[in-house]
């Protein structure tokens, strides 16, 4: 029997970066609203952009990366907020998540507490709903559409 070369070893491709756009409603303590929720979030690096937006304003702006940590800011509420980790700071619309990674599986799945998938196509969930409790322990409710989701540059 001939001696056969072992297939050679390939390194996995680097996560690709991936930006979505999902619109937004909003039903809780402090009234109702709509906007547009956009994301880029490469798992590989916890990089982490996540801008909320209303009509005519940016509600917030999360930043940064698992090497240097996370930035929130909430300009109406003069919240500036760093914190090492992401579970350290609080997601806009969303159950805590541990990582860039399981935000990811959140949007791609739909799984997470207090999230149904109410559409969904071959890419994953299109319209979620999640139900919970603010900072306050106010119950709130966010009801995502997403708009756009791209893998790559």
């Amino acid at each position: 029997m001939p001696f056969q070369a072992p297939p050679p070893v390939v390194a996995p491709a680097p996560a690709q970066p991936i930006r979505a756009q999902y619109g937004w409603g909003y039903a809780g303590p402090d009234g109702e609203g709509v906007g547009t929720l956009s994301l880029l979030m490469e798992a590989a690096t916890g990089r982490l952009v996540i801008e909320l937006h209303a009509p005519g304003e940016r509600l917030l702006l999360l930043e940064g990366d698992a090497a240097s940590g996370y930035r929130l800011q909430v300009p109406r509420q003069k919240l500036d907020q760093r914190a090492t980790y992401l579970a350290q700071l609080p997601l806009p619309f969303l159950p805590q998540v541990p990582s860039v990674a399981g935000l990811l599986q959140l949007l791609r799945t739909g799984e997470g507490a207090g999230v149904s998938v109410l559409k969904q196509d071959a890419q994953g969930p299109v319209k979620l709903h999640w139900r919970g409790k603010d900072a306050r322990g106010k119950d709130e409710q966010v009801w995502l559409e997403r708009k756009r989701w791209e893998i790559g540059k």
